[in-house]
């Protein structure tokens, strides 16, 4: 298999190298306060059967991998929600259960490779929590230096799993979008790779494992994917993976994929509906899908157009309904951000056919967040000694 860069909107080629980010042609058109411009993908040629390993589709040889167990995620099939809902064909794949408990586990692990074989010790990167947490876990198995900005509004077990794994942490007084140029100046300054979220192209190649192993274990496509966005980053490497397929003739055609958005951070949402990105300061209990400015919104809409995806809001009401009904009826406890995808299921499940094969995307574990979901829940403040003392 071979692999290149191609630019997201001018579809220039270059040599795969870690000092390339964006397309040097299309950042010089970069607007502030906009999604970036000039975002790369890898592309790869060759040829595969439908026994294909994952790693003969990614651009790093497997040698320079860190020894965690990032992906082979489960898929499940729960009967209670696909009796209650009528879908015969629902799925859960559960991204929860990545080593650090995210799916951003799959672009860390990517990232990590790919510093390790051009032999640079130092990540960089900004994150609302789970990238932040994700790479500290795979750059701890990596022994490579983790340094990340975060947001002061951050949850606190997402800082705490930071700094448990011994990353640098500089926590920012300000938006996840201030942190993001924190994180990409310092990189200017003081050297190191950057890992955020679609500059480094890493991170749309690495997530697209997650359409390459449901497709494994469906042994095809689905017709329809649920994706909680904020960035588009995650969108966009779903698209890729069904993308790779389709390209290798493994797949006749690209799902259905419902991008779902917490109503107070919908940029994408908005710029689907008027053509523009306009920076509005957000607010949502999902911190992991809030954002400002979507910096993969361009390419992340582009696709949605170009493959007749769809995308829907919710409220944060609906995403703690969606929560709790998620963790009642199945026993899996998602994170709001992860919660937001079964939402938009629930919020369009009248248009779509009972036999559909669907996937919900759960995004990340609910204890990376438990003061969301105890607003949810009646902790019982009586406490009792004996038996009698229950009524």
């Amino acid at each position: 298999m071979k692999f290149n860069y191609t630019c997201s909107d001018c579809g220039q080629r270059y040599p795969i190298q870690p000092e390339l980010t964006v397309c040097p042609s299309c950042r010089e058109k970069q607007i502030p306060d906009q999604p970036l411009q000039g975002v790369l993908e890898v592309k790869l040629d060759g040829e595969a059967d439908r026994n294909f390993e994952i790693s003969d589709l990614l651009p790093v040889p497997p040698q320079f991998f860190p020894s965690i167990p990032v992906g082979g995620t489960p898929l499940w099939q729960p009967l209670n929600l696909r009796r209650d809902l009528g879908f015969e064909n629902l799925y859960i794949k559960d991204d929860g259960l990545n080593p650090t408990c995210s799916l951003k586990d799959r672009a860390s692990y990517l990232v990590s490779a790919f510093a390790a074989q051009h032999g640079i010790n130092e990540i960089v990167l900004a994150s609302t929590g789970n990238a932040g947490s994700s790479m500290a876990g795979i750059g701890a198995a990596a022994g490579q230096k983790v340094t990340l900005f975060l947001p002061a509004t951050a949850p606190e077990a997402k800082l705490v799993q930071a700094l448990q794994y011994g990353a640098t942490v500089h926590r920012v007084d300000g938006s996840y979008d201030l942190a993001y140029d924190l994180a990409l100046t310092y990189c200017q300054r003081f050297g190191g790779m950057s890992r955020s979220t679609a500059y480094n192209p890493m991170t749309l190649e690495g997530k697209k494992t997650v359409s390459l192993e449901i497709f494994q274990q469906l042994m095809g496509a689905p017709d329809f994917v649920f994706v909680s966005t904020g960035d588009g980053c995650i969108l966009s490497g779903v698209y890729k993976g069904f993308r790779d397929l389709h390209h290798l003739g493994l797949i006749d055609e690209i799902p259905s994929v419902v991008s779902v958005q917490a109503a107070g951070s919908d940029a994408l949402y908005r710029a689907h509906q008027s053509g523009l990105f306009e920076a509005r300061a957000t607010q949502t209990i999902a911190d992991s899908i809030c954002v400002d400015v979507p910096r993969n919104g361009r390419h992340a809409l582009n696709q949605l157009r170009s493959y007749g995806g769809r995308i829907i809001t919710v409220t944060d009401s609906e995403i703690m309904t969606a929560q709790s009904r998620l963790s009642r009826s199945t026993g899996l406890f998602s994170e709001p951000a992860g919660a937001t995808a079964f939402a938009g299921l629930l919020k369009i499940k009248a248009e779509l056919p009972p036999s559909a094969r669907i996937v919900i995307l759960v995004t990340g574990n609910g204890l990376k967040d438990i003061a969301t979901a105890s607003r949810g829940i009646t902790v019982p403040e009586r406490t009792i000694q004996n038996l009698n003392d229950i009524n």
